[in-house]
């Protein structure tokens, strides 16, 4: 097996006389700028299934998640998120959010939570 050439010692340089805050500190301004891409994603796709995900996660079994997905998604709401969509119609309608949830599968009623997107 061929030896690694080790090139540690001239990569951490620039770490050596930091303190143990400001290792941290520079820690975590990494971190941020490594999160910093996978945030913007997040906020700026989703798909039907991590929707589903999240319906399920705020109580919904998956039929219920799946058909207030299918139906956030005839509504063009899908953009702001299923389980904004809820919470947004739980708050108009002083509900719970499972009861919204139930309450639109009943009704298909967004009027109220397209005005208040808009």
């Amino acid at each position: 097996m061929k030896a690694r050439k080790d090139d540690y010692e001239k990569r951490s340089l620039h770490l050596q006389d930091k303190t143990d805050q400001e290792l941290k500190t520079y820690f975590y301004e990494l971190l941020d700028q490594m999160m910093d891409p996978i945030l913007d994603l997040a906020y700026t796709h989703t798909s039907p299934s991590i929707e589903r995900s999240v319906l399920l996660r705020m109580g919904f079994s998956s039929i219920e998640a799946k058909a207030l997905v299918d139906m956030i998604l005839e509504q063009n709401l899908i953009s702001h998120g299923a389980g904004h969509v809820i919470l947004k119609y739980a708050k108009l309608n002083d509900l719970d959010i499972r009861d919204a949830g139930l309450k639109l599968l009943e009704s298909n009623d967004f009027k109220a939570v397209k005005e208040a997107f808009k």
